[in-house]
């Protein structure tokens, strides 16, 4: 590391979104109520040994944002700055870093697994048992730097320099790569039928990404008639407020692969319904701790149907990377909003009544 980018941030300060609770600094208190949302002036962080500063050029806004704000899964202490979904430059590394260096533009995996515990140790690093991310149990990327650990960042074009809006737009990756791994989950059998609930940014995802695999034919369901004409953008055949309004669809109505990207309970039941013989029907969505769903165990054995989940990032981050660089997704079709940083509160907002897609935060507009 060069000289100039030692000590990069020290003494210096930076705006950034704060949730916070009602009780004490460091405490639990207030979990299970919704946060309030501020813009501070927090201290610049310092990287660690084997980590990176990052100026954030756009942070995305997702349904863990919003959990996270509603006190549905609370993991951390006191205060946290949000945001997981992150691209941007590498200001700053620590001195045991190796392949990363300041100039650098860089999306950054937001999960620190600890690499000891019994499923890390079995290579199941997502369902890591002592869970850090960043954003989500340590300060994200809702700011203008942040810390994220060396390794798990990816290098973007040096090309990109020279278009901003590309960089903002890979902060799609993270995303994009949790749907690999919903993919890398569901081992699609060739020319496959598929069904998918929710046409907000991960279902489309998965949408775009079950056709690129190899599904004969992808079907989109959603009851806000804004979002799920936009599936037809990304290969669905057909899309409807409901399933037995798609036209077209299986003769029985009932799919080879159903994945629900919403966590919505109803929405849940119902899909378990319509995996067809042999089939299989993923949870993808983050439902509320406390939700729980019926379900009929005899048509899942009489019918060997497989029930499972897909848990944020397994070895699929850097493919993210080269499906985004190769132009297998189009941003557009993903991103509605691009926000100033003091119009956090705002995006997140809106993105929780249903009225975007995807919302960027440019922390340096």
């Amino acid at each position: 590391m060069s000289a100039a980018g030692r000590g990069a941030g020290v003494g210096r300060t930076m705006r950034a979104v704060v949730l916070t609770r009602p009780g004490p600094a460091g405490s639990m208190a207030g979990a299970g109520e919704p946060a309030a949302i501020e813009l501070r002036e927090l201290p610049v962080p310092v990287p660690g040994p084997v980590e990176a500063l990052i100026r954030v050029a756009a942070v995305g806004i997702c349904g863990t944002d919003l959990h996270l704000r509603r006190g549905d899964h609370v993991v951390h202490d006191g205060d946290l700055v949000p945001g997981h979904e992150l691209s941007g430059e590498v200001v700053e590394v620590g001195d045991q870093v190796v392949g990363l260096r300041p100039g650098d533009l860089v999306v950054a995996d937001p999960n620190v697994p600890c690499r000891s515990c019994r499923q890390c140790q079995r290579g199941r690093s997502n369902l890591c048992e002592r869970y850090q991310a960043v954003g989500v149990t340590r300060a994200g990327a809702a700011a203008e730097y942040v810390v994220c650990p060396a390794a798990g960042c990816v290098v973007l074009p040096t090309a990109w320099r020279d278009d901003p809006r590309a960089v903002q737009d890979a902060a799609l990756v993270e995303p994009l790569s949790c749907a690999v791994r919903g993919i890398d989950v569901l081992r699609l059998p060739l020319a496959a039928s598929a069904l998918v609930y929710g046409a907000g940014t991960m279902g489309l995802m998965i949408a775009d990404l079950l056709r690129r695999a190899g599904a004969a034919s992808v079907a989109v369901v959603d009851p806000n008639p804004s979002k799920v004409q936009v599936a037809h953008r990304v290969g669905a055949v057909a899309t409807a407020p409901d399933p037995d309004a798609l036209d077209p669809a299986p003769p029985d109505r009932e799919w080879d692969v159903v994945v629900d990207c919403t966590g919505v309970p109803a929405a849940i039941e119902d899909g378990l319904g319509r995996v067809a013989r042999g089939g299989t029907f993923l949870q993808f969505g983050v439902a509320p701790t406390a939700a729980r769903v019926q379900l009929d165990p005899h048509r899942i054995y009489q019918r060997e149907i497989t029930v499972t989940g897909s848990m944020a990032v397994l070895d699929s981050f850097a493919r993210a990377v080269d499906l985004l660089v190769a132009g297998a997704l189009d941003p557009e079709v993903y991103i509605t909003h691009r926000l100033p940083l003091d119009r956090y509160a705002e995006g997140l907002e809106a993105f929780a009544r249903g009225e975007t897609r995807k919302v960027l935060v440019l922390p340096g507009a």
